[in-house]
């Protein structure tokens, strides 16, 4: 007795839709194979007769029909998942690359390559290369970080994140900050220009042509900087900034101003003429903190769009350089918006701290 293999009965759109498939010229060609072989079986015909014609196998057919009859249309698209090759490197070998690379170090080095790992394994490079890649793990990089200590660090990430999310009104919020010793070097040689395949290129040896100091003040109302360069960076000169700002901001508004623990902005003449000028207010930001004052990120990008490639023969090409920059930027400014709340900070503090104390 001969098995019959199940109907198959389509409905009108699934008729319409394998018939396009059919006749279409930029569709793979096992998906209009396979839209035949169903074609041919809801038209009726015995699946030895399809697979005749159609030149496969029999079984072919069949595999096709049942994908058919279990996921209709979908079934047709791809391929049912294979097991693939059994792997050649067992999981309990890859956890041992893997222990290896995170609690120990190599002899005489500080820590493992690819090379170094793969030799003391006994696997080949490409093994430990991808075994690394699959736990994302990186012993070539290391990444700095330091915990401020500052006994008032929390008062202070209050006051400082206050500021940022709820200024008080009728006020400016200023980030304060000085760039002390940048330097205007002059290289030795010319550079190479940019070309297709090859970056621009800089020779290492540069000529030193002096030093100084950029004085910055950025708003958080608007992304403006007022700034200034000084030679040096004393309180004589901080003072010098303070009436600079004083002269370019609104005198009906408070102006509190976010600052570093260097010891000229406390220092006694500061003070007393903060003291004079009742609408400055300083806030201090935590020890060892400085990401917590917004000029930084203002300073990251002047050093990597206009000071670290230029070449300046002298100070004042450099002072030069840096006011059109800062003209540039106020013509049109970018807000920089704080937005972490001190809970979510004080959290990843939190974390910082069991990481480093669990390990020590």
């Amino acid at each position: 007795m001969t098995r019959q293999a199940e109907q198959i009965v389509l409905s009108p759109e699934e008729h319409s839709i394998l018939a396009i498939w059919i006749r279409g010229r930029i569709l793979p060609m096992r998906l209009v194979q396979r839209a035949q072989i169903i074609l041919m079986a809801a038209a009726g015909m015995e699946s030895q007769e399809i697979a005749r014609r159609m030149k496969v196998s029999r079984p072919t057919v069949q595999l096709w029909r049942q994908r058919f009859l279990a996921l209709r249309l979908v079934g047709l698209k791809k391929d049912a998942p294979r097991p693939g090759r059994i792997p050649r490197i067992s999981p309990e070998r890859i956890r041992t690359v893997v222990e290896a690379t995170l609690h120990t170090k190599p002899p005489h080095a500080t820590h493992w390559s690819t090379r170094s790992m793969a030799s003391a394994q006994g696997l080949s490079e490409a093994t430990i290369r991808r075994i690394w890649k699959q736990h994302n793990l990186k012993p070539h990089l290391v990444k700095t970080f330091k915990l401020s200590r500052d006994k008032h660090f929390i008062e202070k990430l209050h006051d400082i994140v206050g500021l940022y999310l709820n200024p008080p009104d009728k006020s400016l919020v200023l980030c304060a900050d000085e760039k002390s010793q940048i330097l205007a070097l002059d290289r030795t040689q010319p550079g190479l220009p940019i070309k297709k395949g090859r970056c621009g290129a800089m020779i290492h040896d540069y000529k030193r042509n002096g030093t100084t100091t950029l004085f910055a003040a950025l708003s958080m109302l608007d992304g403006t900087v007022i700034g200034d360069c000084m030679a040096r960076y004393r309180h004589q000169e901080f003072i010098r900034f303070l009436k600079k700002i004083d002269a370019e901001t609104s005198t009906g508004l408070d102006l509190h101003l976010i600052v570093d623990n260097y010891g000229t902005h406390k220092h006694p003449r500061v003070k007393s003429w903060l003291q004079r000028h009742p609408r400055f207010h300083l806030h201090f930001i935590p020890s060892s903190s400085s990401w917590l004052n917004m000029i930084e990120r203002w300073f990251r990008e002047i050093t990597d769009k206009r000071i670290r490639r230029g070449t300046f023969q002298n100070v004042p090409a450099l002072i030069a350089a840096i006011k059109d920059y800062l003209d540039n930027h106020n013509q049109n400014p970018r807000v920089f918006v704080w937005s972490a709340p001190v809970k979510r900070i004080l959290t990843k503090v939190a974390k910082c701290k069991e990481a480093l104390y669990a390990l020590h």
